[in-house]
């Protein structure tokens, strides 16, 4: 079993915690260590109509109780309520746990600060791993802690494929969060497929067949539920005419390829998906470490490009994601970067490919080593 680095943190908590992650991360599972007295799994479809239908009943199954688990808490957001009176009057310490920031946001006005301490969780991170990574498991199979720890692929691709399946179901068709099922699956899988990409939201409108409004509340969905996120342009870079549209990545390259249940890492997705390994593992370890964490890209329209632009603890780093050896023209957009922004702290480039190196001013290292630069 991984230690998460959370742990401790929560575990030193004063105040009741929410904490929020795609589902299957280990959230449960971490927030059970913290040995509550009282669990209540609103995952378990029994208990969810049980309490759904009664909230009075909740108050009488924690009644007397000094800390109490809550699962997947979202479910029943007006239960917010009764638990922001329970912190107030009872002085319950509450463990809750979500994986829909979209049914969240409608309690928000009770999970005020002071009251709730609230932590992101990803999947596992380099600094859990002793940055010790199977980079080529990775790449099929992802982050998630199950799939990863995995020994039989087969079992692990499975428990990926229903993974995706899982959230088709319960995410989108259980909590009704469009009605047009089939359209959706459209578009999750040109999401999919041109994931790391520029956002068009036309050309996705197009192959999916699906009206371009209607794609822009599909990727909102996405973001809502944890299952993927915007990467916006950096656009401080004096006199770099730049490029004003967002990419996408899903938050996990297992979850990827589970969606699009093709698990190979062929030559025509290696970039792809290093790219998604890269981004997972700058999301996780942020998270991992409670940090906070601003990852942009950078394109000008004269194809200036660096993958990752991040903003970690007050400082500028650019990274160029390689999945092969590196050659002299896989700095120059780095090169480039440099004299739009002179500031940058430092520039990486990351393969798995190489062993560690400076040429031009640009470390050139290999996956453990770029986290370990970068304190992560």
């Amino acid at each position: 079993m991984v230690k998460r680095l959370l742990l401790e943190k929560l575990r030193k908590s004063p105040k009741s915690i929410l904490l929020v992650g795609p589902r299957q991360v280990g959230k449960s599972t971490l927030l059970k260590l913290l040995k509550p007295e009282k669990i209540i799994n609103l995952s378990n479809e029994a208990e969810f109509i049980k309490i759904s239908s009664d909230l009075e009943m909740f108050e009488s199954l924690v009644k007397d109780k000094k800390t109490v688990l809550v699962d997947e808490v979202q479910r029943i957001p007006g239960l917010l309520n009764t638990i922001q009176s329970l912190i107030d009057d009872s002085k319950i310490i509450f463990f809750l746990s979500g994986s829909s920031a979209r049914k969240l946001r409608r309690g928000q006005a009770n999970l005020l600060p002071g009251r709730i301490f609230m932590y992101s969780m990803g999947g596992l991170s380099l600094k859990e791993l002793n940055y010790e990574i199977d980079v080529s498991k990775a790449l099929s199979v992802g982050f998630l802690p199950e799939p990863y720890l995995e020994k039989n692929k087969n079992v692990a691709e499975k428990l990926l494929e229903s993974y995706s399946q899982a959230y088709l179901k319960e995410e989108v068709q259980a909590e009704a969060l469009t009605r047009n099922l089939q359209g959706f699956i459209r578009f999750l899988n040109v999401m999919a497929e041109s994931s790391s990409r520029i956002l068009d939201f036309s050309k996705i409108s197009t192959k999916s067949k699906v009206s371009r409004t209607s794609i822009i509340r599909f990727v909102e969905i996405l973001e809502d539920t944890l299952i993927g996120s915007r990467v916006e342009v950096f656009d401080l870079a004096e006199g770099a005419d730049v490029i004003k549209h967002p990419k996408f990545y899903f938050f996990d390259p297992g979850v990827l390829n589970g969606l699009l249940v093709n698990f190979v890492v062929s030559k025509d997705r290696i970039g792809s998906l290093f790219e998604h390994l890269i981004f997972s593992q700058l999301k996780n370890s942020a998270q991992a470490l409670d940090q906070k964490l601003e990852v942009f890209y950078f394109r000008t329209r004269h194809d200036v490009e660096v993958d990752f632009i991040i903003r970690w603890k007050n400082k500028i780093y650019a990274i160029e994601a390689k999945a092969n050896i590196v050659s002299k023209t896989d700095l120059s957009g780095l090169k480039k970067f440099k004299e739009y922004y002179p500031q940058v702290s430092q520039c990486f480039v990351v393969s798995p490919k190489e062993t560690n190196r400076i040429q031009d001013g640009i470390v050139i290292c290999g996956v453990p080593e770029l986290f370990k630069q970068l304190r992560m």
